[in-house]
């Protein structure tokens, strides 16, 4: 398989990682959800845990695909500047999401029609930003700043955001640091030592949480979802303004359990320079190679066959699973402080979710049940970004409820649609999947147009 092939089995990863990302994050109500379809309350892992580790792994499959024939001819200043681009412009889609529109709708007293005519411009935008389409993108947002100018002008009050309070950390950004960081490693590293980086960012993590005190904590304890020090380098660094709200103490995307998700991008770098070794390693271009050469050239080429690197990712996942499984008797499991052992669990999970697609489609050609999933995987940040804005103008468009208080468009969708003829908790699960099956109607008039959205 040479670099330049696209590994289906990796697109269906991703989409189906990417839909469940989604599925997740949109139920009808956070009341009624089924308990696999939620995050662990702390200790713990749950089918919902795995979905954030797994992109991140996807992430680190796909550097050496995108950077290995860079790599082969050459690195030059083009390579950081797309690397540097790239995670920048992941890291600022993630503070957009949390920023936008950049005004408070909800207090700001301009016509609704102009109000949301600003949002919807301000979203295409940045579509056609993505697009690179940077004319359109610039003629939209001008539209956009025209109008809040003009309204502004004729004595609407405009409410901008407060930047004071807009959280930091978050999934993109994450994603944004990881590969950054993993992509330079990936440049001026082989894999013996991308190996032994990640060992020992792991028992390093492992050791400064377990090991270091922290201030103002009579007992300092991964236990406590205050008194950890990733939580304490959270509010100590970002303040408790620049935190995810619900946690209040810390943030499951912070500075120091940045560390291992960096790890748990490099198991997938290191998966992907597995599936990246070329199946011939050695030509017989001189007709007199001894009999020797000539075993020796077989013996590589049936080493990097397809069986055997799936029979290798099978058997390292499962070794991951097993360390992971084991570590975590003395370091549990935990998403949100993204522990060794969950690293190491979810890492192995994620080699073997792959290692199946791999076999099933890329080895065996079974491809058809998958194609779904590839209208998702092509595009997938874009979907976790667009949907993301679709569920933030569902909470904030307000309509007048049954007892004349205002509910959000979101909730009167869900109690109208949906809650009058299925149980709460099958009507929130419903509502989920009408919301992805939406979603990929929207991506499917993307693919067959060959839209590729890319940060």
């Amino acid at each position: 398989m040479s670099n330049q092939e696209r590994l289906i089995s990796l697109d269906v990863f991703r989409g189906m990682t990417i839909a469940g990302m989604v599925l997740v994050n949109n139920p009808g109500s956070w009341s009624h959800i089924y308990g696999p379809l939620k995050h662990a309350p702390w200790h713990g892992i749950t089918p919902t845990d795995y979905i954030f580790p797994f992109f991140l792994f996807i992430v680190g499959v796909a550097v050496p695909i995108a950077l290995g024939k860079r790599m082969a001819e050459g690195i030059t200043r083009d390579v950081y500047v797309k690397i540097l681009s790239r995670s920048a412009a992941i890291f600022a889609t993630g503070l957009a999401l949390s920023a936008f529109p950049l005004f408070d709708i909800g207090k700001t007293a301009i016509p609704a029609f102009f109000k949301w005519t600003a949002v919807f411009v301000i979203i295409a935008g940045l579509f056609f930003l993505f697009l690179r389409k940077f004319k359109i993108a610039a003629a939209l947002f001008g539209v956009w700043a025209l109008i809040l100018i003009i309204s502004y002008s004729s004595g609407y009050e405009i409410v901008p955001y407060n930047f004071g309070t807009m959280r930091i950390p978050g999934v993109l950004q994450r994603i944004a640091v990881c590969y950054l960081i993993v992509s330079l490693i990936y440049l001026h590293t082989g894999w013996v030592k991308q190996l032994f980086i990640g060992i020992g960012l792991l028992l390093l993590y492992w050791l400064l949480m377990t090991a270091v005190p922290v201030p103002g904590c009579d007992i300092t304890t991964i236990d406590d979802k205050a008194c950890n020090l990733a939580a304490w380098l959270d509010r100590t660094i970002l303040t408790e303004a620049h935190i995810w709200r619900s946690a209040k103490v810390f943030d499951p995307e912070g500075i120091l359990s940045t560390l291992p998700a960096i790890v748990t991008t490099l198991s997938g770098v290191l998966t992907g320079t597995w599936l990246m070794r070329k199946e011939e390693t050695g030509r017989q271009e001189d007709r007199d190679v001894s009999e020797h050469e000539e075993k020796e050239t077989n013996v590589s080429r049936r080493d990097n066959s397809p069986l055997n690197k799936v029979a290798g990712m099978f058997f390292f996942g499962t070794v991951l699973l097993a360390l992971g499984w084991s570590w975590s008797l003395v370091f549990p499991l935990n998403k949100s402080l993204w522990t060794s052992s969950y690293v190491l669990y979810t890492s192995g999970l994620a080699l073997l979710t792959l290692a199946c697609c791999y076999w099933l489609i890329d080895i065996k050609g079974y491809k058809r049940w998958s194609k779904p999933f590839v209208v998702f995987g092509v595009n997938a940040l874009a979907l976790f970004v667009f949907s993301g804005f679709m569920a933030r103008i569902l909470g904030i468009i307000k309509l007048a409820g049954p007892d004349g208080k205002e509910i959000s468009l979101q909730k009167w969708i869900f109690d109208n649609l949906f809650l009058t003829w299925a149980e709460p908790v099958n009507a929130s699960l419903a509502y989920a999947l009408c919301f992805i099956a939406f979603w990929w109607f929207l991506m499917l008039f993307l693919y067959r147009r060959r839209i590729l959205i890319k940060f």
